[in-house]
């Protein structure tokens, strides 16, 4: 299991149109990916959890990657957490 922290910089942090992007991003992926923050977990290939978690600018956001593919999922989600949030 591999896993990064990142705090949110995006003034709206994650809403809707970011969330679904994200979504799609993870579920390019074989591994598991839980997003965890604010005492709350989520299947990050899920909308409505990822959404659900609330993460506003200056949240701290946990990501943990689980599979076949985690060193690769974990590499390119950091990038995107800092290109995208």
């Amino acid at each position: 299991m591999s896993k990064f922290t990142y705090v949110v910089t995006d003034e709206v942090g994650i809403h809707a149109r970011p969330a679904q992007l994200l979504v799609k991003k993870c579920t390019e992926y074989k591994s598991a990916i839980t997003l965890t923050c604010n005492g709350k977990s989520a299947d990050a290939k899920r909308i409505m959890g990822v959404m659900a978690l609330g993460a506003k600018k200056g949240t701290t956001v946990e990501i943990s990657i689980d599979g076949e593919d985690e060193a690769k999922a974990k590499a390119e989600l950091e990038a995107y957490f800092k290109a995208n949030f």
